[in-house]
């Protein structure tokens, strides 16, 4: 037997591997056909049941834009008396993790229980210094699928959540990364658009769950008590419930959350989204939407303003079909709008991590809060429509006639769209 013949059993080997990873982590995806009119407002149980969770009203939302966030954020983690449980996906060595490894050294040296948990890919960069400050002072660091032997069949699963509860009773969930292009107000194309929102109330347990399921899984330690877990009064009239379960063999839930939303519109909805790839399923929903009457808008950044131009790219794939539908299409192109916000009718919110893209729905791990408060819903359309006034309205015509070199970097970059 020569060495053609053992090359052949060794790739014949890692086709099947690769055969049994894909088996046992593929699942089928929800068919976007919903027989319901009722409004989203009155199906709150349903949304939350088909996601996993529960519904909790009683619960206060502050929304916090661009840098703004970052300065009510280390405030809060200053003045935590018991635990501080912060998550995130990038941190990348700089002023601002800086700032926020100090905070957590500073907690942690005075007696609060201090858990960080890193994606090990999005925070690879976090540099020496933050880690050993914070560990030196008595925080636990914990890296979140490290490459090794014993994640191979989930290396390309990444915790895409962040997040932060302080003492279990309030917390942050959104799209604000660790990096310094997150300070200050989105004003050119070094610093960026982003938004995230406080909450208060009982729902600040779900998102405390979020965090207690990765931090288990790393860790196998368990927390409870009144330092993690207190009892939470009603603080204002949100509904809310935390979205992030991903179960075997289902569409995880932040998948079905989107796509059954877009089913139930029946006026508006209005997506800000930094990486907008949908699937036909969900193109062919927002076309059934128009149809009946909604009014259809998607923000996104422009190839000039995205940190990733080929996602952008990946998704001018599928404009055409959208404008042919009646979506409207925006791009902004002065800087990163890296907001994950999808608002319906004018009452209903969907703020978190998730991207509208296949890496978030089906590989990720993610957060999204589902929030019934009409309120919220106007602040959020406020903010699509700030920066709407500076963003492209692609238009159809013009779009066909697009040179071919477009077409087909857009086809290319389709094609690998759930690795970028």
């Amino acid at each position: 037997m020569g060495p053609t013949f053992w090359t052949a059993v060794f790739l014949g080997t890692i086709a099947l591997l690769i055969g049994i990873i894909w088996s046992i982590r593929r699942h089928r995806s929800p068919v976007l056909q919903v027989e319901c009119d009722a409004p989203i407002d009155t199906l709150v149980d349903s949304l939350a049941g088909l996601t996993l969770g529960t519904p909790v009203p009683g619960n206060s939302v502050q929304v916090l834009e661009n840098g703004a966030f970052f300065d009510v954020l280390i405030g809060r983690i200053a003045a935590a008396k018991a635990t501080v449980h912060f998550e995130t996906f990038l941190w990348k060595e700089g002023k601002l993790g800086q700032r926020l490894a100090d905070a957590f050294a500073e907690r942690a040296r005075a007696g609060v229980k201090v858990r960080v948990l890193l994606d090990a890919q999005g925070s690879k960069k976090i540099g020496i210094e933050a880690t050993h400050k914070m560990r030196a002072a008595g925080c636990r660091l914990e890296f979140f699928h490290k490459r090794s032997v014993y994640t191979i069949g989930i290396l390309n699963d990444r915790d895409h959540r962040k997040l932060c509860v302080i003492d279990g009773r309030e917390a942050f969930v959104g799209g604000h990364c660790i990096v310094d292009d997150w300070l200050g107000n989105a004003e050119d194309g070094q610093h960026f658009s982003d938004v995230s929102v406080w909450i208060h109330g009982p729902a600040v347990h779900s998102v405390q769950s979020a965090f207690s399921e990765n931090w288990g899984g790393e860790t196998g330690e368990i927390f409870l008590g009144d330092d993690c877990f207190p009892k939470l009064e009603a603080a204002g009239e949100a509904t809310i419930h935390a979205v992030f379960v991903k179960p075997e063999s289902s569409a995880p839930a932040v998948k079905i959350l989107h796509h059954t939303a877009i089913c139930l519109a029946r006026k508006r909805i209005w997506i800000q989204n930094p990486y907008f790839i949908p699937e036909p399923e969900a193109i062919e929903a927002f076309g059934a939407a128009v149809k009946r009457g909604v009014d259809v808008r998607v923000l996104m950044p422009a190839t000039s303003g995205s940190d990733s131009p080929m996602v952008q790219h990946a998704g001018h794939r599928n404009f055409e079909k959208m404008l042919e539908c009646g979506v409207r299409l925006f791009e902004y192109p002065h800087t990163l709008l890296h907001q994950k916000v999808m608002t319906i009718d004018g009452v209903w919110s969907a703020v978190g991590s998730t991207n509208f893209d296949d890496r978030s729905f089906d590989t990720n791990d993610e957060i999204t809060l589902a929030i019934l408060h009409p309120p919220l819903a106007v602040e959020l359309d406020a903010i699509f429509e700030k920066y709407v006034a500076r963003a492209e309205e692609i238009q159809l015509d013009k779009w066909r006639k697009r040179p071919w070199r477009e077409k087909v970097l857009a086809h290319a970059a389709y094609a690998i769209n759930e690795l970028l």
